[in-house]
């Protein structure tokens, strides 16, 4: 029999994969929106920059939702927003009303985030929560592979506007999964109805109280560090490729997905190593080697020294799935989606400065020197991380799923 926790896994893989498809098929559409519309790639920027506001808006609003009235009708309202929103996305044609629609759709695409990592918190045991939750986070990587073999095969032919088209559309698959067999986390269930007995309303402000504040606000400067570089490099490396290392858009597509294979394996790997040795270190472990191989990849020249420099980087770029079961393990149940979403959405919603901030400096420096200050990013992540509590502070309930 399929268990709830099984149901999860598959649940959570399928909505955070889909959530990646929507948030990279922009970064890698932009060298044909900008050849399209004229846009600048200060201005193409921004596109980026107010998904990642709406993003860093979500940390709050929707992680307070999934505490207060369930994980599942949280994210099936936000997979549903930020579909629809792409697939409007497809029939707009100024930068205004974009900008508007993916600043909409960055309201969705935050909150899936904090309630899969949330779901596999409550329904799986301890010694494989680590493992559990960096299958599920490596489902990203795998909608970046996604969106780039889809962007290979549709973008020359057809255009970003049925690129947009067929990958918000897509977006469904993961919702009737997630209405059809996914239940709401037992966990949360018998959390609420002691809470409730006991007339205990969780706030959002909550998680700065007590113990819990010095958590909150080194997990979240953190975030936003690593965020800022991770979404500095990824929104601006396909036009890096295109633009400065001579890839044409279907090399630099495949390209994406041998990158993406790289950082899908490194999320099995780093998330066995976490239930061993410990989230913490590996979290350390990701931040510090992706600052050290960077600076080499960014100056790297012949294509045989990208792929190896680059599947390196992508090798060590876990973090942010090594994050969500650190994050989740950090808050007691009531309080878990609002304060491992507000630290790591609000260090996305930091990161909406990145791509506007790297297309203005590359503009001036060249590429290669811009991408050389995420690294800077990425090692003082790292010091703050370390600064976090090692052990999980709170025990969760076992409960059979």
């Amino acid at each position: 029999m399929i268990q709830a926790r099984h149901h999860a896994l598959v649940g959570g893989f399928l909505s955070y994969m889909f959530d990646a498809l929507e948030i990279v098929i922009l970064a890698i559409a932009l060298p044909a929106i900008m050849a399209e519309t004229g846009m600048s790639r200060a201005d193409a920027g921004l596109l980026v920059t107010a998904t990642l506001l709406g993003i860093g808006v979500s940390s709050v609003t929707v992680g307070w939702i999934s505490d207060k009235f369930g994980r599942r009708p949280a994210l099936l309202s936000s997979l549903a927003l930020f579909g629809i929103c792409t697939c409007i996305m497809a029939l707009l044609n100024s930068w205004e009303q974009m900008m508007a629609l993916r600043f909409a759709a960055g309201l969705g695409l935050g909150g899936v985030w904090s309630i899969v990592s949330a779901y596999i918190a409550e329904t799986w045991p301890k010694e494989h929560q680590a493992r559990a939750t960096s299958l599920v986070l490596s489902s990203f990587p795998l909608g970046s592979g996604v969106a780039a073999i889809l962007a290979a095969l549709i973008l020359p032919e057809h255009g970003w506007r049925m690129l947009f088209l067929i990958c918000g559309g897509s977006t469904f698959i993961s919702i009737a999964y997630v209405y059809f067999f996914l239940p709401e986390s037992p966990q949360w269930l018998a959390e609420r109805d002691i809470d409730m007995g006991r007339e205990v309303l969780a706030g959002p402000f909550e998680i700065f109280k007590g113990s819990l504040f010095y958590q909150t606000i080194f997990a979240t400067v953190s975030a936003s560090f690593s965020l800022l570089a991770y979404w500095g490099v990824t929104s601006w490396l396909p036009t890096y490729l295109t633009s400065e290392r001579g890839f044409d858009l279907k090399s630099m597509a495949m390209y994406l997905v041998i990158l993406n294979a790289a950082t899908f394996l490194g999320y099995l790997i780093f998330g066995f190593f976490a239930d061993r040795y410990g989230k913490r270190l590996m979290v350390v472990l990701s931040l510090l080697a992706t600052a050290g191989v960077l600076p080499f990849f960014a100056f790297a020249q012949d294509r045989s020294t990208l792929m190896v420099l680059g599947m390196t980087y992508a090798f060590f770029l876990v973090f942010p799935g090594l994050y969500g079961s650190y994050f989740s393990s950090l808050y007691p149940t009531r309080l878990r989606t609002t304060g491992a979403g507000f630290c790591f959405n609000v260090g996305r919603g930091v990161s909406a400065l990145a791509p506007f901030a790297l297309g203005s400096l590359s503009n001036q420096m060249g590429f290669s020197l811009a991408l050389c200050l995420c690294a800077v990013f990425y090692g003082a992540s790292a010091l703050f991380a370390a600064c976090l509590s090692q052990k999980k502070s709170w025990k969760t309930m076992q409960l059979s799923v």
